[in-house]
């Protein structure tokens, strides 16, 4: 409970709430975020959480998940907005940047790929893009979330389509049968529209580039290249993995997409249907685990969910969304739709008809997804781990950082990114670091990740190579961000003051807000987080070895310029790296290692 000067705070704060449209905040009495929501009106909205007499307390009425949440509120927040759309908007950045403790967060930070053709050209001719193509004349198919390049290379290979995007004369692929040079006019404007229109055919229709690509297959496996065949069957999987299995008959030729969301056993399953022409084209789905049932809210999932596919800098190849059952904003997303694209944008929920069995279909799958995510092991070892450390998170996004070092020389540190059940290798990041001790060089780590939270968003899980005193610095800079993320650190065991890291034997200790914890060297929960760990510390090592060697060659060109190892040592601790030195500022090059020097340092440079 909280104490009753905190209640009086609060009540105050709920006095000053204007009638206007804006987005709220809730924090708790640490300062930690609660909770982020929108409003036509803060006052009547916010006001409308609470009783006030005889004490102010939750509004019974709420549902059990806002009343918890109430009950944890010491401290409110506001901004106004010029309307409920805007405001609308608002509340989706702050729950991507911040990941509130009540909000669900639906983490899905990749750009899918477009298969455009550009009928601007003479012979027009496909290629991919992830962003709008601010050009008239621009068909878009997709997008795809997987097999964009295996569908073009199959595209390219069986139809005679201009091959290259600037071809002056007939070349290899004319050759070849793969071109028809349109470079040269050896084929009419009309004769290739048809092959055009063949290939586009095909990119709807997927089968049959797979009955073309299965005879390859056979073909090459006849004659013993096993290699190549190999590589075709992989893009014969790829290709079908794109088709839903259960066809639905679509008499008309539409565009449209489907949105269906199901929650089962604390798993939300969230998934999209791309339609062109009447076929089910691409498909997305995601899960989530949520901490238990009081996080389900309908309304907020389909709000994240369809304003984070229809962005602003994305094409419009639909212009009518379907979604599985009805939810509150669905007009006023509409309407945000519709102005961002400057063209109706209509949001649907079908009950009979062609557009009802789809959408049952995708709901279907989405059922499907969370009976699969179950089965898989990592599954269970993040769930036994939520559960075993009490982590307000289920851990599907981890961070987890380490840093090196030798001898104060060559400081760098690294974060590396376990999402979804894979290591997700375009979100490793390395850092160049001032610091020498380990207490400050993992607070700069942290503290720049923090700052990054904006642009990409926290993770569920930060994993700290170290001991307790680390992770309360962690635990500071999360609170300060204001994001919603769990910590563990992990620290090794240490025979004779040296780290023991024997696979299998290693008696590490993990350290959470709530206590120490030594676990059996057979646990699965503490083996799943020294692999986390251990990816942390070879990627550093091999970047600080990277690094070590980079100084070295760059040191022996300045000894050799007349500069000790002393003052070396003494420009890389105040500038980091190298590449700061040379573009240092002269005065401080004076100040730190004297003119003639600092004259040399620029020449050299």
């Amino acid at each position: 409970m909280l104490e009753k000067s905190s209640k009086n705070i609060l009540e105050k704060e709920l006095r000053t709430l204007p009638q206007k449209s804006g987005v709220y905040q809730y924090f708790d009495q640490n300062g930690k975020l609660l909770y982020v929501g929108k409003a036509k009106n803060l006052k009547n909205r916010v006001r409308s959480y609470f009783t006030f007499h005889p004490r102010l307390c939750a509004n019974s009425r709420n549902s059990l998940r806002i009343q918890k949440m109430i009950e944890e509120t010491a401290h409110l927040e506001f901004i106004t907005t010029n309307s409920e759309a805007d405001a609308l908007i608002l509340e989706n950045s702050f729950i991507k940047q911040l990941h509130p403790k009540y909000n669900i967060l639906l983490r899905d930070d990749k750009t899918y790929p477009y298969i455009y053709i550009d009928f601007n050209e003479d012979f027009p001719r496909f290629q991919t893009t992830r962003k709008l193509i601010k050009k008239t004349k621009i068909r878009y198919f997709g997008p795809f979330f997987k097999g964009a390049k295996e569908l073009l290379n199959a595209l390219y290979l069986y139809y005679p389509l201009k091959q290259k995007a600037n071809c002056k004369s007939p070349c290899i692929f004319y050759q070849i049968h793969r071109c028809l040079a349109p470079c040269d006019n050896r084929v009419s404007q009309e004769e290739y529209k048809k092959i055009l229109n063949n290939a586009v055919n095909a990119l709807l229709n997927p089968s049959i580039l797979i009955k073309n690509l299965e005879k390859q297959m056979l073909s090459l496996a006849q004659n013993e290249n096993y290699e190549e065949a190999a590589k075709v069957r992989d893009q014969i999987n790829t290709i079908k993995d794109l088709e839903v299995k259960i066809q639905i008959d679509i008499a008309k030729l539409e565009d449209f997409e489907i949105f269906a969301i199901v929650f089962k056993d604390s798993i939300l399953s969230t998934i999209r249907f791309v339609v062109q022409n009447g076929k089910i084209i691409s498909v997305n789905s995601k899960t989530t685990f949520l901490k238990n049932t009081l996080n389900f809210e309908k309304n907020e999932i389909y709000k994240q969910l369809i304003l984070e596919n229809f962005s602003t800098d994305t094409p419009l190849v639909a212009h009518t969304i379907y979604i599985y059952e009805e939810f509150d904003d669905r007009e006023l997303l509409e309407e945000i739709l519709s102005k961002r694209f400057e063209k109706k944008i209509n949001i649907k929920m079908p009950k009979i008809g062609e557009k009802r069995k789809i959408c049952d279909l995708a709901f279907e799958n989405a059922l499907l997804n969370i009976e699969k995510e179950q089965k898989d092991s990592n599954f269970k070892i993040q769930k036994e781990i939520q559960d075993y450390f009490e982590l307000e998170n289920f851990p599907n996004h981890i961070e987890i950082f380490d840093n090196s070092h030798l001898q104060g020389v060559a400081n760098v540190g690294a974060m590396v990114v376990y999402k979804f059940g894979v290591w997700d290798k375009n979100l490793y990041r390395k850092f160049h670091l001032k610091y020498k001790n380990d207490y400050d060089q993992m607070r700069e780590v942290l503290t720049r990740r923090a700052l990054d939270f904006q642009d990409n968003t926290p993770p569920d899980l930060w994993l700290i190579d170290g001991g307790k005193t680390l992770l309360e610095l962690a635990k500071d800079i999360v609170l300060s961000s204001g994001a919603n993320i769990d910590i563990l650190a992990i620290s090794k065991e240490k025979i004779d003051a040296k780290a023991h890291r024997a696979k299998g034997g290693a008696k590490d200790k993990i350290h959470s807000l709530k206590g120490e914890f030594s676990l059996n060297v057979d646990d699965k929960k503490l083996q799943f987080l020294q692999k986390l760990r251990d990816e942390a510390h070879r990627f550093a090592i091999s970047f600080h070895q990277k690094t070590k060697k980079k100084q070295d060659l760059e040191s022996s060109k300045l000894i050799k310029l007349g500069l000790s190892a002393g003052s070396i040592q003494k420009l890389l601790a105040y500038y980091g790296n190298f590449e700061s030195i040379y573009k240092a500022n002269f005065d401080e090059l004076c100040a730190l290692v004297g003119k003639t020097m600092a004259q040399k340092l620029k020449i050299f440079k």
